[in-house]
Order: structure tokens, then C-alpha cells, then sequence
């Protein structure tokens, strides 16, 4: 999958105006989903982060899940894809499945967990917790937009 957004017309060099981030929606044989207290805001997210300009995102979402929880994950399918209307960040969700590791944290996380998706309900913004139950719908690959506070319209 290529993506490439720009903000000169054709024929010219420019700078992009989003950058691609990939998260992990990883879910356990018993329902539950991984997700991280982030040690910036102390929000409740995905492990996920920003894609390497050489990399596949299959390869960003499995070296971001590792590096932020310590855990190794098969990634399935792409859920999602999600984009930030204030920050110009484009994110590519993929389902995956826990593939070995333990569980720590990072410089990145305070705190890593695996949630029920009541409790991602409650401790995520909507903005965040759509993309773990979009996830488990079946239905995707979803398309939304949101401001970072709240959803601005969907699709699947």
C-alpha cells in the first residue's frame, strides 16, 4: 500500500503535509486487547507510533507493539484507517495476535494492559477506543476522521 499526500500540485517537489503512524489492535484468544498508558500524557492508546520512511507497515506495527509492551504479535489485517484532522497524522490500525514476549513497559508506556472492551470503553478517549472496536467488528477496513477529540464522520 502506497500513500503519499502533498501539498504542491503535480510536476512539483513538496513537503508532505501528514506523516503515517501504525498501531497494534492485539487480541488475546480470550477477547481481551493490549493497550498502554503513554508516558507523555498518561493517556490510554494502542502501541503504535510513526512509520519508518523504508518500512512495511506490517513491520512498523510489530516493531512499535515490541518496543512499547514487549510483545511479539502476528499481524492479520489492516482494521482501520484513521486520520487526526488537527495534527495531520494518518494512522493504519492492524489487528494482530499476541505471538510470545512479556509484558513491560517502555520510555514510551507507564503502564501496559490487557482490557475487556468495557474497560477500553472507559479508560480510552473515543477517539482511540473506536479503533481497538473496530477491530473486533469485523467490518473493516474502517475509515474515520476526528479532530483528536472527537469523531467527525465514518465509513466502512
Amino acid at each position: 500500500m502506497l500513500l503519499y499526500m502533498s501539498n504542491g500540485s503535480a510536476g512539483t517537489k513538496s513537503t508532505p503535509l501528514h506523516s503515517v503512524s501504525v498501531a497494534g489492535a492485539v487480541v488475546r484468544e480470550d477477547g481481551r486487547l493490549l493497550a498502554i498508558r503513554r508516558a507523555d500524557n498518561g493517556t490510554w492508546e494502542l502501541p503504535g507510533g510513526v512509520l519508518e520512511l523504508t518500512e512495511a507497515p506490517e513491520a512498523g506495527v510489530a516493531r512499535e507493539v515490541l518496543e512499547e509492551t514487549g510483545i511479539h504479535v502476528e499481524v492479520d489485517q489492516l482494521t482501520g484507517v484513521y486520520k487526526n484532522t488537527t495534527r495531520g497524522i494518518v494512522a493504519l490500525v492492524f489487528r494482530c495476535k499476541p505471538a510470545g514476549g512479556t509484558e513491560r513497559t517502555s520510555e514510551e508506556s507507564t503502564a501496559v494492559d490487557w482490557l475487556t472492551p468495557a474497560e477500553v470503553e472507559e479508560r480510552m478517549a473515543e477517539v482511540y477506543a473506536i479503533r481497538l472496536l473496530d477491530a473486533l467488528d469485523g467490518n473493516g477496513p474502517h475509515v474515520r476522521s476526528h479532530d483528536g477529540r472527537r469523531l467527525l464522520g465514518t465509513s466502512a
